[in-house]
């Protein structure tokens, strides 16, 4: 199995590592720090390497217990041990969207009601949908806009620990989406906090603090049906 380093540092950007496998552009690693996509989080970006013989990671996926690197060239097949650096600029960015979803999350299910159905990050950009059973006027988006943004100014840590599955389950606050989440293979569950706003079960990557995050701008709002919701934002 791949160990995931990016479980337990978040900000670390560069790492060594062994080659376990290589078929083409294909490159699985003993450990990485490149996240491999998941929970609407974009897989990392960025370099592998040793000495002369670099490649761009383009792409990072889960397969089974391993995490493959896909390359924008073959590596050697005589290569036993590789240095990893992520694009760090865009990675950041994906934790500060990621955190800021939490915490627009929290306002939506704690101010009205209102569960996530679906959303998408970019290093720019991101969306959220949700059900919102009230009536959607562009002064209850306001209103959104500004408790979001309250909760981020407290400067919260955000905490990462684990639960077992049981415990998680008998926690509906954990899991803000309209479906279970949690497969019955597993038996423990990650749990990223920002503190005193919200907890949910999660896998990717996040800032410390929410004053790393900056301030949501909403920059368009719609309804995809009855009931359905869609905020797009921006961070500032």
């Amino acid at each position: 199995m791949t160990a995931e380093l990016f479980l337990a540092d978040a900000y670390l950007k560069e790492f060594s590592a062994r080659v376990k496998s290589l078929d083409g552009r294909e490159v699985v690693l003993d450990r990485t720090a490149f996240y491999p996509g998941g929970g609407e989080q974009p897989a990392d970006k960025g370099t592998l390497g040793v000495g002369p013989i670099h490649a761009s990671v383009v792409d990072v996926r889960r397969e089974g217990g391993d995490i493959v690197h896909v390359l924008d060239g073959a590596i050697p097949g005589t290569v036993k041990e590789l240095n990893g650096a992520l694009d760090w600029e865009r990675r950041h960015a994906h934790m500060r969207y990621h955190t800021a979803l939490h915490v627009l999350s929290a306002v939506m299910a704690e101010t009205f009601d209102a569960r996530v159905t679906g959303g998408q990050m970019r290093a720019d950009r991101a969306r959220m949908d949700f059900s919102f059973p009230g009536e959607w006027t562009a002064e209850v988006v306001g209103e959104i806009e500004r408790l979001a943004n309250e909760a981020l100014t407290l400067s919260r840590p955000v905490k990462v620990y684990e639960i077992s599955r049981e415990e998680a389950l008998g926690k509906p606050e954990l899991i803000r989406t309209q479906v279970n989440l949690v497969p019955e293979r597993v038996k423990t569950v990650r749990v990223v906090e920002v503190e005193g706003i919200d907890a949910q079960a999660d896998g990717g990557t996040h800032v410390a603090n929410t004053q790393e995050v900056g301030r949501i701008e909403i920059t368009n709002h719609k309804s995809k049906g009855r009931g359905n919701k869609r905020v797009e934002f921006v961070l500032r």
